[in-house]
This record gives C-alpha cells, structure tokens and sequence, in this order.
C-alpha cells in the first residue's frame, strides 16, 4: 500500500519541477549564478594558469562560495514561489484537495534539491578545469554536505516565506536575511574572532555549520572530525520546521 505521503508526491514534483523550469529567478539562479560566480573568481584569480604563471591565492574558498550560494538560492526561489502561491490563492486551493500539507511542501523540496545537485554537477566539472590537481575532493561525501546543508537552509526558508507580506518583498526580503548570514559564516572570516553577539548568532544560522562541515570535507578531515556541525544541521533543521508549521499560512 502507498504511504500517504507519496499520494500525488510524484505528479505534484513533476509540476513544480516545470514551473520552477519557467521561473527567471530560480532556474537561473540556482543554475548560473554560482557557476558564473566560481568561473569569474577562478579567472580572476589565475585558477587553471601554468604553475610558471603568476596567480594570486584566494582568500577564501571559492568552491565553497558556490555550494552555498547554490543553496541560498534555492531557498530564495522558494520563499518566491510560495509568496506568489500564496498571494494567487493557489496554496489555499492545494490546501483543500486531499494532497496531505507534507506531500505538497515535501514536492518543493525534492525540486529544490535536485536542482541543487545539477547544479553541483555543473559546478564540479568546471571546477575540474579551472583547479586541476585541485578538485580532488570526495565527490560523493561534498554532494551530501552540500545537500544537508541546502536542506536545513530550506527550513529556514519556509519560515522567511510565512513572514513575507506579499510576493513583491520575496526577493529582498529573502536577500536581506540570507545574504548577511553568508557573511557570518565564517568562509570570510573566521568566527571565532567575531564579537560575542555576532558569534551566538552565527553559531544559529545553517550557513555556519554548512560552511565549517564543507571545509572539513573539503580539507579532507572529513564527517568524523566535523560531525558537530552535522548534528547542528540537522537539529536547526528540526528546530526551524517546527517553527515554521506554527508560523506558516496557506493565505
């Protein structure tokens, strides 16, 4: 027998999946944005030159950088999509079919994280040209970091999508939010050199404990040595999903 969760899942994520598809915003986003972005700073900086070349180091890990930017944007586009669905009267009409309120946000989910991972794709297999000799990371063990982390981000994004009044303020409102905790993440600079306050928030945020498990796996200390970062990921995620079904509203 069919768990109830599955009722529609299916059909339901092949719809989202070509709305999302037809959306500027998201589908560039997540596609282009970070990929653009690790291309420009790999040029910029004298990735993939001759070691007889001059290069300049790169204060910061560019690939990483990308990896989040992938999952910023995908809470983006979804904190949108349910601002318009919502403003459209169309999350009140899914809430009345007999699509349980799982099912229909589990199917934005599942959107959201496939695309984070042809995204990844596409970003690993330029990386592999503009870093040769340096791409040498566990593919499959950065994928699930990457995922894990997009996953708890999202959790957050379904809160940010209960508190935007219409969809107009979607998009600033979500940049506003995400963008700054990209910047207390630690992948500029460290955080434990951040005053107090900004520490205990980071300490808050998913992109933190993203950045610092993608570093770990990046570095090759791997799940083990950042496991604590796993754990958070996972408890903020729980943490923000209970907040938000009190806080969501279907209108």
């Amino acid at each position: 027998m069919r768990p109830p969760f599955l009722r529609g899942f299916w059909k339901l994520t092949w719809v989202e999946t070509k709305i999302f598809t037809r959306e500027p915003m998201g589908f560039v986003g997540t596609l282009v944005m970070p990929l653009v972005v690790f291309i420009a700073l790999g040029r910029a900086f004298g990735a993939g030159k001759p070691v007889a070349a001059p290069q300049v180091d790169i204060p910061f890990n560019a690939a990483i950088l990308a990896a989040v930017l992938i999952a910023i944007s995908a809470v983006q586009s979804l904190v949108a999509i349910i601002s318009i669905y919502r403003e459209g009267g169309i999350l009140k009409r899914l809430r009345a079919t007999p699509l349980s309120p799982v099912t229909i946000m589990g199917a934005q989910v599942a959107v959201k994280l496939v695309f984070t991972v042809i995204s990844l794709t596409l970003l690993m297999l330029a990386g592999r040209r503009l870093f040769p000799g340096v791409m040498r990371v566990n593919v499959f063990s950065f994928t699930l970091a990457v995922l894990l982390g997009t996953f708890s981000i999202l959790s957050l994004g379904f809160v940010l999508a209960s508190l935007v009044p219409t969809a107009r303020f979607a998009q600033p409102i979500s940049a506003a939010v995400l963008y700054p905790m990209l910047a207390l993440s630690g992948l500029f600079y460290p955080v434990d050199r951040l005053p107090r306050a900004l520490k205990a928030i980071a300490y808050l945020l998913p992109t933190t404990h993203a950045v610092a498990l993608l570093e770990g796996v990046w570095d090759g200390s791997g799940w083990g040595a950042h496991w604590v970062n796993g754990a958070a990921l996972l408890a903020l995620f729980a943490a923000y999903t209970a907040l938000s079904t009190k806080v969501f509203r279907w209108e």
